[in-house]
C-alpha cells in the first residue's frame, strides 16, 4: 500500500524538527549504497518511512530510541527472482525464515504453482502473500508449460491469460520466458505473451540459458531484459554487455568464483547486477540462508561487501522499479537490516516498515498473513502396480533392441544401448536405471512414459517426486518395479512430495499435500525431514553429493533445456524440440531355449536387486 498523505506529512514535520520521530536509531554505521561509503549517522523514522538521516547525536526527540552500538545498517535485502515453491513452504512460513535473515522483499515467479493450478495458482500466490512482513511482488508466469508440444502440465497460458494477470496490481511483470525456441522462431503464443508484457509497461524476465551471439541479441530484441541462467564468467559478461540485468543466483554456487572474477575485470560495477536465490530447499534455507548466504559467498570469493550489498539493495530496487526501497534515505521505506560485521553477514536486527520484527535471526512475533485456503488433492492418479514400471518394445516377447537413452543428470546427452527383451520386458543393462514419468493433472488418456537412464549408477532402490520442473508430473527413478511402485503410491496417498524406497520398504518421505509441492509442517520440522531425505538418498544413489541428487531429480524432466529429457509425452530433444522414438531397431528372436530358460511366473524385468 502507498504511504498515506498523513504519514508523509508527519515525516516532513519530523525531519524539520517540528515533531518527534516515532523511532530513532542511533550510533549506526550506515552502508551508503549511493556513494559506496560507510559512515556514522542516526536515522529518524515516522510510521513506515525514513524521515531523516542526520549527523550522530544531533537529534534526541523520539518516542522510542534504539542504540545500535556502532553496528552496520543496510537497506533490507531484495531477492530479484525466486520460486518460493522450491522451499516447499507456504508464503507465511517462508517469510518467517527469510525476513529474520534480512530479506524484506522478493520477486516471486509462481510458475510451479501455475503449472499445476493455472490462473488459480497465481491467484493463490497473490492472496497468500498479503499482510506479511515480507514484501512479495509477483510475476505472471510465461512458462505454462515451459515447452509446449513436449510436455503437458495442469494448464496452458497464452496472451489472454497474461493480460489477465498483468492487470492485477500485485503482478509486476512477465516471469522468466523459458521458451527461448519459441521466441527465436516466432511462436505465435510467445509473441502474444511478450506483446501483453510490453503493452503493460511492466518487467519481462528472461531465461537465456546457453544463448550467445545472434540468438542472444534476438532474445533481447524481443523485449526480454534480465537473465539468471548464467553458466560462466564469460557468459555473464556477454549478457551484461548485451544490456541484460544480471541476476546472480545462489542455487549454483560453483559458478560464483568465476563470475566474481569476471566482474572484477570491469572498470566499474554496473547498476544492472542484482542477486537472486532462484531455488533453495528448506533445510539449506533454514541452516545457511537465502540471499544472505549468497552475499557471504560473494564476499568470500573476493567481492567487496559494499558492492555485494548494493547488488541486493539499490540495484535490485532499480531493477524492480521500486523507488521506495534500496537506500537509507529520507522518504524511503524503513526496511533495514543491522549487521555487526561486514566480513560475515548475519542479521542482528531487522526492521520492516519502521518496526523491529526480528532479532538475532529469530522473528519477534509469529507470522500469520492472509487466511487463504491452500490447494490440495492435485495428484489425480489411481494407485499403481509394479507392472506399470516395465519397459516394453511393441509386442516383442523375446529379442534384442538398440535404444536411445538419457546420459547424465541436469546436463544430459544422448546415448545408445543394446538391450535384451525377455517375456516382453526390456532387461536393464549393468549401470543403468529406469526413469518413469506419469501425467498427474487429470488427462485421462495419458500413459506413463519410461526410458533408460545412464550416469546415475545402478540405483539401490527408488526415488519419487511430484515436484519436477516445470510441469510437475510424477517422476520415479529406480531399477526395481516393486520399489518404484511403492514410492509412487506413497506420494499419491499423501498428495505429493518426495519419497525413497529400498528393498520393499519406505525409508524416507516428505509429504507435500499443497499442490503436490508445499508442506503444512513447521519450517524446522520440514527442514529436518528434508535433511533426512537428502541423507538417506546416499543409500540409493552415489553419483554425486546428495544435495545435487535432488537438484538433478527436480530438473531431470526440464524439456526446455538442451539434450534428452523424459516428459509425460515421451522422450524429448530440447535442441530440436521433437519427441524422439527411443527405438533405433529391434529384432524378435524367439527360441525354444529362451522359452525354457525364462520362468513361467512373473517376468524378471531385469531387476537384479529387487
Amino acid at each position: 500500500m502507498p504511504t498515506s498523505v498523513e504519514t508523509r506529512r508527519r515525516a516532513v514535520q519530523a525531519a524539520r524538527g517540528e515533531i518527534a520521530f516515532d523511532l530513532l536509531l542511533t550510533d549506526a554505521q550506515i552502508v551508503d549504497m549511493a556513494t559506496g561509503e560507510t559512515r556514522p549517522a542516526d536515522i529518524g523514522i515516522v510510521g513506515e518511512l525514513i524521515a531523516s538521516v542526520h549527523p550522530p547525536g544531533s537529534r534526541h526527540d523520539a518516542h522510542q530510541t534504539h542504540t545500535l552500538s556502532g553496528a552496520w545498517i543496510t537497506p533490507g535485502l531484495i531477492d530479484t527472482h525466486v520460486h518460493l515453491e522450491s522451499s516447499h513452504l507456504p508464503p507465511a512460513r517462508y517469510a518467517e525464515i527469510v525476513v529474520a535473515q534480512g530479506t524484506t522483499a522478493v520477486f516471486w515467479d509462481p510458475h510451479e504453482l501455475a503449472n499445476v493450478l493455472g490462473i488459480e495458482g497465481v491467484r493463490y500466490a497473490v492472496e497468500s502473500s498479503r499482510n506479511l512482513p515480507l514484501q512479495v511482488m509477483v510475476a505472471a508466469p510465461s512458462s505454462v508449460p515451459s515447452t509446449p508440444g513436449l510436455e503437458c502440465s495442469g494448464a496452458e497460458f497464452s496472451g489472454k491469460e497474461m493480460q489477465t494477470m498483468l492487470a492485477w496490481d500485485e503482478v509486476r511483470g512477465v516471469a522468466e520466458v523459458m521458451d527461448m525456441h519459441g521466441i527465436l522462431h516466432g511462436s505465435e503464443r510467445m509473441q502474444d505473451i511478450l506483446e501483453a508484457g510490453l503493452r503493460s509497461g511492466k518487467l519481462i524476465e528472461g531465461h537465456a540459458r546457453g544463448l550467445s551471439g545472434q540468438d542472444l541479441q534476438a532474445y533481447l530484441a524481443a523485449g526480454v531484459t534480465s537473465d539468471h541462467e548464467l553458466t560462466s564468467g564469460a557468459d555473464a559478461l556477454e549478457k551484461l554487455r548485451a544490456g541484460l540485468t544480471l541476476e546472480i543466483r545462489g542455487s549454483h554456487p560453483y559458478l560464483l568464483p568465476e563470475i566474481v572474477a569476471a566482474l572484477k575485470t570491469l572498470p566499474h560495477l554496473s547498476s544492472q547486477v542484482t542477486l537472486c536465490t532462484d531455488d533453495v530447499p528448506p533445510d539449506i534455507l533454514l541452516e545457511k540462508g537465502g540471499i544472505v548466504a549468497l552475499l557471504n559467498l560473494l564476499i568470500e570469493h573476493g567481492l567487496p561487501a559494499v558492492d555485494a550489498l548494493r547488488f541486493a539493495t539499490l540495484n535490485a530496487a532499480i531493477r524492480l522499479q521500486r523507488n521506495d526501497l534500496g537506500l537509507i534515505a529520507a522518504g524511503r521505506r524503513a526496511d533495514l537490516v543491522v549487521f555487526d560485521s561486514l566480513e560475515q553477514l548475519q542479521a542482528q536486527r531487522v526492521y520492516v516498515a519502521g518496526r523491529q520484527v526480528a532479532q538475532h535471526g529469530v522473528m519477534m512475533e509469529s507470522v500469520t498473513g492472509a487466511q487463504t485456503a491452500p490447494p490440495r488433492d492435485t495428484l489425480r492418479l489411481a494407485p499403481l502396480a509394479p507392472g506399470d514400471f516395465t519397459l516394453r518394445i511393441g509386442n516383442i516377447q523375446h529379442g534384442e533392441a538398440r535404444l536411445r537413452h538419457i546420459c547424465g543428470a541436469r546436463f544430459t546427452r544422448w546415448g545408445e544401448a543394446e538391450v535384451l527383451i525377455r517375456n516382453g520386458c526390456v532387461q536393464l543393462p549393468d549401470g543403468f536405471s529406469f526413469i518413469w514419468v506419469q501425467h498427474r493433472h487429470g488427462r485421462h488418456d495419458a500413459k506413463p512414459q519410461i526410458a533408460l537412464l545412464e550416469g546415475w549408477g545402478e540405483l539401490r532402490g527408488a526415488i519419487a517426486t511430484s515436484y519436477s520442473h516445470d510441469s510437475h508430473n510424477l517422476v520415479v527413478l529406480g531399477r526395481c518395479p516393486h520399489d518404484m511402485a511403492l514410492a509412487a503410491n506413497t506420494l499419491i496417498a499423501s498428495g505429493g512430495g518426495m519419497a525413497l524406497t529400498q528393498n520393499g520398504s519406505l525409508i524416507a518421505h516428505v509429504a507435500m499435500p499443497i499442490a503436490g509441492m508445499l508442506s503444512d509442517s513447521p519450517p524446522a520440522e520440514l527442514a529436518a525431514a528434508f535433511r533426512e531425505l537428502r541423507e538417506r538418498s546416499a543409500d540409493i544413489a552415489d553419483w554425486e553429493p546428495p544435495y545435487r541428487v535432488f537438484k538433478a531429480i527436480e530438473g531431470t524432466c526440464l524439456a526446455c533445456n538442451a539434450g534428452p529429457h523424459l516428459t509425460d509425452l515421451g522422450l524429448t530433444d530440447g535442441a530440436t524440440r521433437q519427441i524422439v522414438d527411443p527405438v533405433i531397431d529391434c529384432r524378435e528372436t524367439p527360441t525354444d531355449a529362451q522359452q525354457q530358460d525364462d520362468s513361467p511366473g512373473e517376468p524378471n524385468n531385469g531387476q537384479y536387486h529387487c
